[in-house]
């Protein structure tokens, strides 16, 4: 029977591969080629006015409205990586991206791809208003009328507030009226289909000084300006995104060749432009860019406000002068019980416009305190608090469930809340981030060692196990869900594990190397189901699919793994914090060496917490090598085991107790 129920982890994960295969809703494709293209840097939503610039918001009303990340593979993106980006659909400049990022050099243009001229004009300057005609201007109407495809790069936005961004943004919506004018004016019912981009949020004079190479993208600019004629009053999304209101510059170019019915060369990472109906679209990709512009600076305010009262709780728990107090313990264990509660609220805080208020980091916090304090007193004040244990549990189970079920919604609250998915950084938008399965799977474990305290056959410890891990793994990996390829490689291999540990089965080698091929089959027959729908629908599973078809799966390899070294020699903080990690998970599974009295008399009364420790370990290290932000996975499952390990500790009185009661036992024996 316990092999039997084991065998129901895998079983149960069949259901991932029923949701995988679920169609999704195809959006109609506009009939009209994309014909002109206007490519500018610096543009911001806030910029867009209509007094201030009449012509953009003249665009901005009949064109559908995204908020555009605009990273690249340098640190800060410029202006001459993203023209580059629009033809060859890669970030950045493929001569200066390092090897491991997988752009092929030389770039190709792919605009060869579309069969038609196409015309490359610079307007740095607005028309002359005392010339009859302006040659420059003229040769944008003689290409149209040809069937050419024209690009127009206009003027840039400077960085820095001040009398020259005003001067700046007066010629860029004079350049674009102009243009407009020349085809009939912005209001023409024949105005060929227009792309207005902001390709960068800078365009220095010297590129090359800004452009350093780096693990993580700046989130010191913000999301730019993308209009598409093509979707009138409707917000702009991706299948890249998967996000009503935010698109990737990588999506350009497959939205141009998608227009004129062409085919890339090759893999290229984005998708062709949608439109979504929204009640104002324009307002959607403001808030985008302002929240995502706001909450780096909020977050840490916002979150650490909380996490004082966690501070305090461990260090009640930790100083034996201090626990040793019944009444000050009590209050210690329970303030490290709510401790991680601000890591699943803050997902949802974008359900309240924090980002409007006139003090934004004080309307975040007080979201994230009004949730957690909902959560806490669910928390603290349930039949469960008799048990020292209880409380723990039902934090630890809120946060995983919260988490989850955010992913199981389709992502819809996370986008630029606090710990959630950036669109600025631009690393993914949409499912289970790295640093949130880590969460997950340290919640989910924290949960099951509280529950394995009233549950005490290895029938039903395993049977949880498998209900609790098969709920984790279908949520990771089901394309409308959280969509991520690692989680189920670690996801099995853990709660099997532990499945094992429980039920008393010896785990053999043989055992190991199962449950990873069940990880490795279950993952890659989800991403043949996800490649099989169409490629605007696929998300990162189906997307791998092609890459292993294409023959690039060892460059994919090689491309995380080198991120993943790269964060850590990077950042230091990071680094150090690995180090601490490496001995943390060797200390814990040594208590009796390392003369940790309290977790000994933990694992003596309650002898499944040292498998459930064992499993963390693992499952923990499995992650990190099989993601390519492995470290932030592995500092998120030690946050939420630093919070909730020591209000799970039997206080020093217990110890002793428990400690003399084994003794008893022994000389019994």
């Amino acid at each position: 029977m316990r092999r039997t129920s084991l065998a129901v982890l895998l079983a149960l994960l069949l259901g991932a591969l029923l949701l995988a295969s679920a169609p999704a809703a195809s959006a109609d494709e506009p009939d009209d080629p994309v014909r002109l293209v206007i490519a500018t840097a610096g543009l911001g939503w806030e910029d867009i006015d209509p007094e201030t610039t009449p012509h953009l918001q003249c665009l901005a009303d009949r064109s559908g409205a995204g908020a555009m990340n605009t990273t690249s593979t340098t640190v800060v993106s410029t202006k001459r990586q993203g023209l580059e980006t629009l033809h060859s659909g890669y970030r950045g400049l493929a001569e200066e991206a390092p090897r491991t990022s997988g752009i092929p050099t030389p770039a190709a243009d792919q605009w060869e791809q579309l069969g038609v001229e196409v015309n490359a004009l610079e307007l740095d300057e607005p028309r002359d208003p005392d010339a009859a005609t302006d040659t420059a201007y003229t040769e944008i109407a003689d290409a149209l009328d040809a069937g050419d495809l024209v690009q127009v790069t206009a003027p840039s936005l400077p960085g820095a507030d001040g009398p020259a961004r005003k001067q700046a943004l007066t010629s860029l919506d004079t350049v674009v009226g102009a243009v407009l004018d020349e085809l009939g004016g912005c209001d023409a019912s024949d105005l060929p289909r227009t792309l207005l981009v902001s390709v960068a949020a800078t365009d220095p004079e010297h590129p090359e000084a800004v452009e350093q190479p780096g693990a993580v993208a700046s989130r010191t600019v913000g999301l730019q300006v993308a209009l598409d004629t093509a979707f009138p009053g409707q917000a702009l999304t991706s299948g890249a995104t998967k996000q009503t209101g935010v698109v990737v510059l990588t999506d350009v170019l497959p939205t141009i060749l998608a227009s004129h019915g062409a085919s890339a060369d090759g893999l290229i990472p984005g998708q062709p432009f949608r439109g979504t109906d929204h009640a104002d679209p324009q307002q959607l990709a403001l808030d985008r860019s302002q929240a995502a512009a706001q909450v780096d600076a909020a977050t840490v305010p916002a979150l650490g406000s909380w996490f004082v009262l966690g501070v305090i709780g461990i260090v009640v728990l930790l100083v034996p002068a201090l626990v040793r107090r019944p009444r000050l313990a009590a209050v210690g264990r329970a303030l490290a019980a709510i401790a991680p509660l601000p890591l699943a609220v803050g997902l949802f805080a974008s359900l309240v416009p924090w980002w409007r208020a006139e003090s934004p980091t004080l309307a975040l916090t007080g979201v994230i305190w009004a949730g957690c304090a909902v959560l806490s007193v669910l928390v603290l004040a349930g039949p469960w608090r008799h048990h020292r244990l209880g409380p723990v549990g039902v934090s630890a189970a809120l946060v995983a469930l919260l988490i989850l079920g955010e992913s199981a919604t389709g992502s819809r609250f996370q986008l630029s809340s606090p710990l959630g998915a950036q669109p600025i950084s631009g690393g993914r938008f949409y499912g289970l981030s790295n640093h949130l399965f880590g969460m997950v799977l340290a919640a989910s474990l924290v949960a099951l060692l509280c529950l394995f305290a009233v549950v005490r056959t290895p029938r039903t410890r395993t049977v949880w196990t498998v209900v609790v891990g098969s709920l984790v793994a279908i949520v990771c990996v089901a394309p409308s869900m959280g969509a991520d390829f690692g989680s189920m490689l670690a996801t099995i291999p853990t709660f099997g594990l532990l499945a094992l540990l429980v039920s008393g089965i010896r785990p053999r080698p043989w055992h190991v190397l199962a449950l990873g091929a069940g990880g490795a089959v279950a993952v890659l027959g989800v991403s043949f189901l996800d490649w099989l729908r169409p490629a605007e629908d696929r998300t990162h599973l189906g997307r791998f699919i092609d890459e292993l078809l294409s023959g690039e799966l060892v460059s994919v390899v090689v491309r995380k793994l080198s991120q993943n070294i790269g964060m850590i020699t990077g950042y230091p903080a990071l680094a150090v914090l690995m180090g601490v990690a490496v001995l943390a998970s060797v200390a814990i599974l040594m208590p009796g060496r390392l003369r940790w009295r309290r977790l000994a008399a933990l694992d003596a009364e309650h002898p499944a917490s040292y498998p459930v420790r064992v499993a963390l370990v693992a499952g923990g290290w499995v992650g990190y090598a099989v993601n390519d932000t492995g470290p932030v996975l592995i500092a998120a499952m030690l946050g939420i085991w630093l919070c909730h390990l020591p209000a799970l500790l039997p206080t020093p009185q217990e110890a002793d107790e428990i400690e003399e009661s084994e003794r008893r036992d022994r000389t019994s024996a």
